[in-house]
Formats: C-alpha cells, structure tokens, sequence
C-alpha cells in the first residue's frame, strides 16, 4: 500500500522548535488504483518522512478544505 510520494512543501510550525508541516502528494496511497490525495504531516520532532500526525486529503475536497481554512484565519486569527 501507498504510492510515489512527492514532496510539495515544508514548513517551520509555529510554536515549536523543530516541528515542521509538510505538504505532499501521494499517487495510489491505498493500494493499485486509488485516488491520488494530498497528505499533510506534522512532525514535532522535524522528520517529514515520520509525521506524528498525518492526514490524506482526496483532490475532490481540497477547494472546500482550502475555504474551511480561510474561514478560519478571517474569523479567529488575530
């Protein structure tokens, strides 16, 4: 299980000394033929390969994702 994993993005987390978000993309993360997704990992000890924390995200809900976050940041960010 699990597919070609390509790297898009790390980023430093916030609050932390290490700690890192890391943004990818997974070709057939479920096995043969399963839908790409993307994967965002967080790392508190700054191994993008090893996040403590992961989730997939299916391309179909990204825009929807992408507003939630937004909303989030407008509303509550300070």
């Amino acid at each position: 299980m699990g597919g070609d994993h390509t790297t898009i993005k790390t980023i430093q987390l916030a609050g932390t000394k290490r700690g890192i978000i890391s943004v990818a993309h997974i070709d057939e993360p479920y096995g043969n033929e399963s839908k790409s997704v993307v994967s965002i990992g967080i790392s508190l000890k700054g191994d993008a390969n090893e996040p403590d924390w992961k989730a997939h995200i299916p391309y179909d809900n990204l825009n929807e994702l992408i507003e939630a976050l937004q909303e989030a940041k407008d509303k509550y960010k300070k």
